[in-house]
């Protein structure tokens, strides 16, 4: 028999490198097929519970999934409908507010000149011209942002499509899987899916009941110190609370910024202190024991991945980011050669430093 071709380590790399190029790019110009696809498989994974339960009950399958499906569209409208008042009570007062946004930041302006003896009239061009910038800027995006609401429009009637048909091919899929495997695997690859099952359920509902609470102290906070709007605003903090560190910075500054402009700069410092609070609470307390528990991956691969999501697939990207990287540390915890790389991503810091490599004889010693 042949021996194997045994590749130095330099060509081992380049040819993992182009590997990871090329999927990477795959994934990028996959996105509006990929995206409905993934979504549509957490939140199968996410309602097969309920077809389960209504399955047992006798209730006919084809049937059971139409019913847990129609119980999420029903959920997700009531929540769309309730954000789309609070958004039409927020457009009513919008030409209110940017004229009191106008103002204040003419006042501002006004100050920087005199505090650090900068020209008014420098100050003015700079900001028109930003002004002037941004303006074109939007308008040389918006074919790609019409382009961008008809991929979503797509993508929202496809992806109830794909959850149906994936819960009614379920059996189908998981015999696939079985028969893609040899027989000496199918103990690793039941523990897989196992784990991917758990780690999906888990993740998501706590990431829900995290959200609503982190929802609720967001918008009693506001209501407390009388910032408008305080609803939308508490909503859409715990929505961008999702995407970590970066959401949660987006998440304190947006209500700061509307409670300077509508009262005071008080009522901004405020906002900012029981948003800081509220921080405390949800990374000390909520995502401890809700949501990180079920997710071992630690802050630094977390960042990274939410940037390179950001990159392929957008703010949708951001959102898949850290559930993606839980299932990719599932496999490789599960497969001897990658074992390394999934501790790498995961959060267990070893109590003891220990370098077990071989220590070189320094050469004064060496004995010829």
């Amino acid at each position: 028999m042949t021996e194997p071709i045994k590749l130095p380590f330099y060509i081992k790399a380049t040819v993992i490198l182009i590997g990871a190029i090329a999927f990477l790019y795959l994934l990028f110009i996959g996105g509006t097929v990929i995206l409905p696809l993934i979504f549509a498989l957490f939140i199968s994974i996410l309602i097969n519970p309920v077809v389960n339960f209504l399955v047992k009950r006798k209730v006919p399958r084809v049937i059971a999934i139409g019913l847990a499906l129609l119980l999420t569209i029903i959920v997700l409208a009531g929540l769309m409908f309730f954000l789309s008042l609070q958004i039409s009570m927020f457009s009513h007062t919008y030409p209110q507010l940017k004229a009191k946004f106008e103002e204040t930041s003419g006042g501002a302006l006004t100050w920087v000149s005199t505090k650090f003896n900068i020209d008014q009239e420098a100050i003015n061009q700079w900001v028109n011209n930003t002004k002037d910038e941004t303006a074109k800027a939007l308008t040389g995006n918006m074919g790609k942002t019409l382009l961008s609401l008809g991929s979503a429009m797509v993508a929202i009637i496809l992806v109830p499509v794909y959850i149906f048909l994936i819960l009614f091919y379920k059996p189908l899929l998981l015999e696939f899987i079985r028969k893609l495997f040899k027989v000496e695997h199918h103990k690793d690859v039941a523990d897989v899916l196992g784990s991917v099952n758990t780690i999906i359920n888990s993740y998501l509902r706590g990431l829900l009941i995290e959200g609503a609470i982190v929802a609720v102290l967001n918008s009693i906070a506001l209501l407390a110190i009388g910032v408008e709007y305080a609803i939308l605003l508490g909503i859409t903090g715990a929505i961008l609370n999702v995407i970590p560190y970066i959401g949660g910075i987006t998440a304190i500054v947006l209500p700061m910024v509307v409670a300077f402009v509508t009262k005071s700069l008080l009522s901004a410092v405020l906002v900012l202190g029981a948003y800081l609070l509220i921080q405390f609470i949800d990374n000390h307390y909520l995502i401890p024991y809700i949501v990180a528990s079920k997710v071992k991956i630690n802050a630094l691969v977390c960042i990274v991945v939410v940037l390179i999501g950001d990159l392929l697939w957008g703010v949708p990207g951001m959102f898949l980011s850290i559930p993606l990287t839980a299932l990719v540390k599932v496999i490789f915890d599960h497969i001897g050669p990658l074992k390394p790389w999934g501790f790498l991503l995961g959060d267990t810091i070893p109590t003891v430093v220990r370098f077990p490599f071989a220590k070189r004889t320094p050469a004064k010693d060496i004995k010829v």
